[in-house]
């Protein structure tokens, strides 16, 4: 530790010359001092000194023998060296033992000079001093906003404004923040106090500011997070539990690039947040979701033993288990495929079931069918067997026109044969007059 000290002394520098008569001068030096304390104990303090300053003297009574050249007073310079040891023996009251001495560039302090080569004037000393600090109350030495008194009784270094070096003063710790003057990171969090008082504008105190699972410091230095917010990315996950649990990112709201944020997918829909395609169906988690109302954790949503991608590619419905696999020999009738009287001319009305027939068959582009056409028993059998057929085919044209090659499909017409409601109602009669798929290979 290095310190500046200053001394103004009332003295005389006397003796005897050759003739042993006394001779004698008054002194007055000024010099300004630095100490130099390795130590820095507060209880024993040993210094070492060394100075410059200059003399004003007075030779008051001339010795017998002098120099004829000599001058009575004057001012000349000096250099003052020694060493101290400093005891205190209350915060307000020292006792100091110094031993030095003083080089002056004159000789004529005795008025004796005998030749240019002689040593200077010099004079060794040693004193013992009683310090008493009169400073009205308790001072406060490093202007840090703590007195004296109270540094000393929570252990902070009276005179260094900031004892541990986090360049906040120890009073603005203690009265202002809360934060403790004697450690940089008051918190433990790796972050000094000055730093998240004045830089982050966390909280010195908590480690984890926004209670969020992740260190502040994580937060600024690992992570790229908000310190301040437990949601970085506003997206319904905690940024500790990102990380820690559900190991996405916190700082983008959508870790997997699905279209749903990775609380969505954790909190709402259970699927995973890492993966843009949770069950593999093909289909992303989001267009399963908003889309299709399938669900996004199954790729067989209505377990009909196609995949939702499948079925959504070759337009057939997900979450209709029944079109999934279309099975051999098992007739589907093809309700709403209406013919004039007594004429194979589709009706209007029938576009809707042919373009869902269509669709079935460019679903199922390995398959083979036979188209069947049906009448009531109105009318002889024979005329409805050739009418059957003809409707039969009327309806094989109609997918052939629509691109469905004609090796796949076979027209049959079976006239009133297999009703499957009675012919003695309108009803029942509407109901037989039908056309059938049905898959052969």
């Amino acid at each position: 530790m290095f310190t500046f000290d200053g001394l103004v002394v009332y003295g005389s520098y006397a003796g005897l010359d050759t003739k042993l008569i006394y001779y004698r001068s008054q002194l007055i030096p000024v010099d300004l001092r630095l100490l130099i304390s390795p130590f820095n104990n507060k209880k024993i303090n040993p210094y070492l000194f060394f100075g410059a300053g200059i003399l004003s003297y007075k030779v008051t009574t001339e010795p017998f023998a002098k120099t004829t050249d000599a001058e009575l007073d004057g001012i000349t310079g000096i250099i003052p060296a020694g060493i101290g040891v400093e005891f205190m023996v209350t915060p307000k009251f020292s006792l100091e033992l110094t031993l030095g001495g003083t080089y002056t560039f004159t000789e004529d302090l005795n008025l004796h000079n005998p030749s240019k080569s002689t040593p200077k004037d010099a004079w060794l000393n040693a004193g013992l001093s009683m310090v008493f600090q009169l400073d009205g109350g308790n001072p406060d030495k490093d202007k840090d906003g703590l007195l004296n008194d109270v540094e000393e009784r929570i252990g902070t270094d009276p005179e260094n404004a900031d004892t541990d070096g986090d360049r906040l003063k120890d009073g603005d710790e203690v009265n202002q923040y809360k934060t403790d003057p004697l450690k940089e990171d008051t918190d433990g969090d790796n972050l000094k106090d000055y730093d998240e008082i004045k830089k982050y504008m966390t909280d010195p105190l908590k480690p984890d500011s926004d209670a969020d699972g992740l260190s502040d410091y994580d937060e600024i230095s690992v992570h790229s997070t908000d310190p301040l917010n437990a949601d970085s990315d506003h997206d319904g996950l905690k940024d500790g539990d990102e990380i820690n649990t559900h190991k996405t990112n916190p700082a983008d709201a959508d870790t997997d690039k699905d279209g749903l944020t990775d609380g969505e997918e954790v909190n709402t829909y259970n699927s995973s947040p890492l993966k843009p395609d949770t069950d593999g169906d093909t289909l992303s988690d989001f267009a399963e979701v908003k889309n299709h109302n399938t669900d996004p954790r199954k790729a067989d949503t209505d377990g009909g033993t196609v995949n939702d991608g499948a079925e959504v590619k070759r337009d057939t419905d997900p979450l209709d288990p029944s079109d999934d696999v279309m099975k051999i020999n098992v007739p589907i009738v093809l309700d709403g495929i209406n013919f004039a009287l007594s004429s194979a001319e589709i009706s209007d009305d029938s576009k809707p079931t042919l373009e869902a027939a269509l669709k079935t068959l460019k679903a199922y582009d390995d398959i083979v069918v036979e188209i069947r056409g049906y009448t009531d028993n109105t009318g002889s059998k024979n005329f409805n067997m050739k009418l059957s057929k003809r409707r039969a085919e009327s309806v094989r044209n109609w997918l052939i026109n629509k691109g469905i090659s004609g090796d796949r499909m076979v027209a049959k017409g079976l006239g009133p044969d297999n009703p499957i409601a009675s012919n003695k109602t309108l009803e029942g009669r509407q109901k037989n007059r039908r056309i059938e798929f049905v898959r052969i290979k």
